[in-house]
């Protein structure tokens, strides 16, 4: 009934019916980002991970602190599961969020930003102190009529946000964003050149300080690097998350916090639930990770190709959301894992009403335009299946990796149900019962 109504009531209308809902939250919980230094963090990739490096900094400060990211809320030393099934969630949620860190004497906020959220005036009067860009790749087309009205609808965030503004100067979208006016910028990066310059015809901040990572080195267990002559060590694979803990850094700096306490709670960061999760260690290796985008995808299996043995295998497992979400991008999820996968099973994800039959071929359609044997192309609609499919293929040293979900507590189908569903429990639950748990 819901998604009917919406086809008839102007887009307008709808516009300015999320607008009064954003207005109408903030003034019952009494405008509590007023009150809170408020940090928001945008991009296609990485915001889940760079909100919990920027909440781990801030607390091995000493500050009071509290977020709301896609994987879960924690406002002092109290965490919860987000629920939601939404990383940015409407309805008074974040306003009740902000009010509730503000009654626990929280000193900052931290908040994962959608474009969703932004179309829907959630970010509104929410008073952003910083605000940080991940990076910018193609996604949620279909919603946003363009990758253009994406990246508008991200720059809407820097634009009214006047205070300080923390970018990521590899990204190709950087002159978009360094074009909007703010007291203190921050550029970050691994390949960077200087900023300090004009940018087609305009005089960037000359204020804009440059974090650069260097000395990048890739171990079986982290990546080592350095800023500014200080060695870094996280616990994490993979160059996606140097640019992560490169944006949480810029943040800190800016609050003036230090290079080597950030050093210090960097290292002391663990994996974070669904984010290339090692659930299994031996006698082969199992991660789980959210990666539901091309660019997430293709960097999560070039951090495993760089810390697999030669003669290792990679068993992908994936899927694609339904209900319309960007359909343009399962036959490019197809080509990367045929790219990067000796063999590949093809399964369920959220097909919310569209066929999940129809979701698996769009995505082989990319599979079926490479070299790829398709004696190591699997098909299997159930979930559980295709991992337990999984497990059984691998042998001692391979990488089983399965992506999508992360750690989401539901899985969408049709009629607008939710099963409960955590990759990484039927991952323990398939081992055990194929008797190699531990082994």
């Amino acid at each position: 009934m819901k998604k009917v109504l919406k086809k008839f009531i102007p887009q307008k209308a709808l516009s300015f019916y999320h607008y009064l809902w954003a207005f109408f939250s903030a003034l019952r919980y009494g405008f509590p980002s007023k009150k809170l230094r408020v940090i928001g963090v945008t991009g296609t990739d990485g915001k889940s991970t760079t909100v919990e490096m920027i909440h781990k900094i801030l607390e091995e400060t000493g500050y009071k602190t509290a977020s709301f990211s896609s994987i879960r809320i924690k406002i002092g030393n109290k965490k919860e599961k987000n629920l939601f099934k939404m990383t940015m969630p409407g309805r008074g949620i974040i306003q009740n969020f902000l009010k509730r860190a503000l009654n626990e004497r929280c000193q900052y906020a931290i908040i994962e930003v959608t474009s969703e959220g932004i179309l829907q005036h959630r970010h509104r009067f929410i008073d952003f102190d910083v605000v940080v860009l991940t990076n910018l790749r193609p996604e949620h087309l279909e919603r946003h009529r363009g990758f253009e009205n994406y990246k508008k609808a991200k720059g809407e965030l820097f634009q009214r946000t006047k205070e300080t503004h923390v970018i990521n100067l590899d990204d190709e979208s950087k002159n978009y964003f360094l074009k909007f006016p703010a007291q203190k910028k921050y550029g970050y990066g691994i390949n960077i050149e200087s900023q300090n310059k004009e940018v087609k015809g305009m005089e960037v901040n000359p204020e804009l300080s440059e974090i650069k990572a260097s000395e990048i080195q890739i171990l079986e267990s982290g990546t080592a690097f350095k800023v500014q002559g200080v060695d870094f060590y996280l616990e994490l694979i993979g160059l996606f998350n140097i640019y992560n803990a490169l944006a949480a850094i810029c943040v800190a700096l800016s609050q003036g916090i230090s290079l080597e306490v950030c050093k210090k709670a960097l290292e002391r960061f663990k994996q974070i639930p669904g984010r290339m999760e090692m659930v299994i260690q031996k006698p082969f290796k199992v991660i789980v990770d959210y990666a539901h985008t091309p660019n997430a995808l293709e960097n999560v299996y070039q951090a495993i190709r760089a810390i697999k043995k030669e003669d290792s295998k990679i068993i992908g497992v994936l899927g694609a959301a339904g209900g319309g979400r960007d359909r343009w991008k399962r036959p490019e999820l197809g080509k990367i894992a045929a790219r990067f996968c000796d063999y590949v099973i093809l399964t369920n994800e959220d097909p919310y009403d569209e066929d999940p039959k129809q979701i698996l071929s769009e995505i082989k359609s990319g599979i079926s335009n490479s070299q790829f044997s398709t004696f190591n192309l699997f098909e299997i609609l159930n979930r559980r299946e295709a991992i337990k499919k999984a497990l059984s293929l691998a042998k001692e040293g391979d990488i089983v990796v399965i992506t999508g979900k992360g750690c989401e507590p539901w899985m969408c189908i049709a009629g607008d149900k939710k099963i409960p569903w955590d990759d990484r429990e039927i991952v323990r639950e398939e081992m055990e019962k194929l008797g190699i748990l531990n082994k």
